[in-house]
């Protein structure tokens, strides 16, 4: 038995809240040994009242040592395996702005990025050029044509589009043309397993064609693709928590996991104030909010480390809007580390505060990596998030006689 049949085995409906805010790559590491993370240089005087009123811990996003992409990440804190369960960021990205997969799909991820005269990555999100700019390059590239086979292109957010090729045959076990560095040029497409040769050589002769449509672009006039998939079928929150689910998230990626694991997404807010906003005008609506807010994650991407501990304190300010709220269940958590230090995601566990009234409190004063390291959730996997949110508000029943 896994933890999806014992929950569908154990849940009880009732009428408690669960919040679950998170910071994405909010964990971080300090710049030279002996000093304080991001979190910790952050005055974050409400994350430390929930640290003193609640249980902490670190959570371990997949296992240990394994970086995980935003994906695992958030399907781990969802309650779902991901190891079980791998969804490429590709159909996360389209699923998140509303396009339907067909059984023929293959979607992929795609970044504008900046290429120098010798075709090598300078730039792998393109200045992070603005959605007004990429938008049209996006609609550009609609221009491709590849005989017997449908190719549609969709603007997402910034220097993000999607690509879905449909053909009849396609498969999605791809590896990703970003090499993930610059001063080196994008990779080719390449099948990860056997059977998807086809689907290699369709994406090649998009990007031939795409770069033509490019060139002569100062900031976009290359493209690197992600996350190759196809449409994948996972059981809604209703049906294995018992719970009516919504997702209030900015950026069409986390609106995509949220939409497959069956939360309905709300409102249209653009920064964190306007999403405390719709949860308060849909809190009597739902049982469970979801809450992304993806600052601390591209900060910590950037390298800016003073940048990431202001997106922490902004974190910080909203939480006694939270509170008034009086949530049954309020998490606060993150998807992956990203310190700012590495500029990328990393393993590191993330720390990790439930506060409830059933909650066994730890003796943590603040919200912190090292405080999490000796909290009483101790360093747990992410996927068992779920179920202690469900017992925290009393909905989950007991195991046995």
């Amino acid at each position: 038995m896994n933890m999806h049949e014992l929950t569908r085995e154990l849940h009880v409906r009732n009428d408690s809240k669960i919040v679950m805010l998170v910071a994405d790559g909010l964990g971080g590491l300090p710049l030279e040994p002996g000093g304080k993370t991001e979190l910790e240089t952050a005055r974050t005087p409400n994350l430390d009242e929930l640290a003193r009123r609640g249980v902490s811990g670190g959570s371990i996003p997949v296992k240990p040592g394994i970086t995980p992409g935003s994906g695992p990440g958030h399907l781990g804190l969802f309650g779902y395996d991901p190891l079980e369960f791998r969804i490429g960021r590709g159909a996360l990205e389209a699923t998140g702005i509303g396009f339907e997969l067909g059984e023929h799909d293959v979607a992929a991820r795609g970044n504008f990025c900046t290429l120098d005269a010798a075709g090598k990555i300078s730039d792998r999100r393109a200045g992070r050029i603005s959605s007004e700019e990429s938008a049209p390059l996006a609609v550009r590239l609609r221009q491709v044509k590849i005989p017997g086979v449908e190719v549609f292109v969709e603007p997402v957010k910034e220097h993000r589009f999607v690509v879905v090729f449909r053909a009849a045959g396609l498969k999605g076990d791809l590896h990703d043309t970003d090499p993930q560095a610059t001063g080196v040029p994008p990779l080719q497409p390449k099948a990860s397993k056997p059977g998807s040769e086809r689907t290699a050589e369709v994406t090649a002769e998009f990007v031939v064609q795409a770069q033509r449509l490019l060139a002569g672009e100062k900031k976009a006039n290359g493209l690197t693709l992600r996350g190759f998939s196809a449409r994948p079928h996972l059981a809604s929150y209703d049906e294995v928590y018992g719970l009516k689910a919504a997702a209030i998230a900015v950026y069409p990626m986390y609106k995509g996991l949220a939409r497959l694991v069956g939360m309905q997404i709300v409102g249209k807010a653009q920064t964190l104030a306007e999403q405390i906003d719709v949860l308060e005008q849909h809190w009597k609506q739902f049982d469970f909010f979801f809450i992304h807010f993806k600052y601390t994650d591209s900060t910590g991407e950037d390298g800016t480390f003073d940048a990431k501990v202001k997106k922490i304190e902004e974190l910080d300010a909203a939480i006694p809007r939270l509170t008034r709220l009086k949530p049954d269940v309020l998490i606060v958590t993150g998807d992956h580390s990203t310190p700012s230090f590495l500029k990328s995601h990393s393993w590191h566990p993330v720390p990790t505060v439930l506060v409830a009234p059933a909650c066994r409190t730890d003796g943590c004063q603040v919200f912190s990596e090292s405080e999490s390291l000796r909290g009483g959730l101790g360093q747990f996997e992410a996927k068992y998030l779920m179920s202690l949110a469900l017992a925290n508000a009393g909905r989950l029943g007991k195991f046995g006689a």
